[in-house]
């Protein structure tokens, strides 16, 4: 990957709608060696897709919950933790950490009343759970602009 590509990724991770001239134009290219730069990136798996951010109110998902999740330190439990998830539309970003917490989890549901159903008859339900804190996101501070490419 050269800087041209790197370019290329800067420029899509901050406007994934740009046209491909107008991409072109931004990193000194034609628009056909542009073209090829940006599908060649796609079938390598570099640009994964292309998706809108979505205001969370706006769609009844303003209230967001950070929670850190114990799960029994067994295969079986781990795995069917994590399969669970995948049918829990409200979870939106799970990760498996080293250390404890074993899991955090992004919460995006309507209120606290919302969380509190989900937390009662879902997450606490989960087979193979140890213990479950939450914690209220008060105010994002900082939203993901996309990665760092490099210089």
């Amino acid at each position: 990957m050269d800087s041209i590509d790197r370019n290329i990724l800067r420029e899509l991770q901050n406007d994934g709608r740009l046209t491909i001239q107008e991409l072109a134009h931004r990193v000194g290219l034609t628009s056909s060696p542009c073209m090829r730069r940006v599908r060649q990136l796609e079938q390598d798996g570099v640009i994964q897709g292309y998706r809108a951010i979505v205001d969370p109110e706006a769609v009844g998902r303003g209230f967001e919950v950070l929670v850190s999740v114990e799960v029994k330190r067994d295969r079986e439990a781990v795995e069917a933790f994590e399969a669970a998830l995948q049918d829990i539309p409200d979870v939106i970003e799970a990760y498996r950490l080293f250390g404890s917490p074993g899991c955090m989890l992004r919460i995006a549901v309507a209120d606290l009343t919302a969380y509190e159903r989900l937390w009662i008859e879902r997450l606490t339900a989960l087979s193979g759970i140890t213990e479950v804190n939450s914690q209220i996101v008060m105010k994002r501070v900082k939203q993901s602009k996309g990665l760092p490419v490099g210089p």
